[in-house]
């Protein structure tokens, strides 16, 4: 079993954000929650290289996405799914480890990232740290842990 990332291909953007609801929808969320997420988590092509889209492959078939956002020194890990089929299996840890060394190399020295509740024992096993609360992008009234990694120089 092979496992592989690169970057996210312009052609993907839909199968991408299918894989994003199909993720959400994991933890049980409804339609009705799932419909007010959609636009939020719908990608097109031609933004996938400025989001630094990147995925992970396991023997020829996406498993999961992330993006990294922003401009040094801070970024913003946007987005991170893993298809629900591959959850538990060390595809997040892949994934957020690439993040963290992609924005090592363009000279990150930290990013936040906005946790689902259902993702927040993930992040913070991962190292991030809450630091405060924002309002969710997609459900008014909604609001989502904020947390912030330090990304480590690349003396280190």
């Amino acid at each position: 079993m092979e496992l592989s990332i690169r970057p996210a291909r312009p052609e993907e953007a839909g199968f991408l954000t299918d894989l994003a609801l199909r993720s959400k929808a994991h933890w049980g969320y409804d339609a009705e929650f799932l419909a007010s997420c959609r636009e939020e988590l719908t990608l097109s092509g031609a933004e996938l290289v400025d989001l630094r889209a990147a995925v992970a492959e396991r023997d020829g078939n996406v498993v999961g996405f992330t993006t990294l956002e922003g401009e040094p020194p801070r970024g913003v890990l946007g987005m991170m799914f893993v298809d629900p089929s591959a959850i538990g299996q060390g595809i997040g840890r892949l994934l957020f480890d690439h993040s963290v060394k992609t924005a090592q190399g363009l000279g990150f020295r930290q990013f936040t990232l906005d946790a689902d509740p259902n993702a927040e024992p993930f992040y913070e096993a991962m190292g991030a740290v809450p630091v405060g609360v924002v309002p969710s992008g997609s459900i008014s009234g909604r609001t989502l842990t904020q947390y912030l990694v330090d990304v480590p120089s690349r003396a280190s």
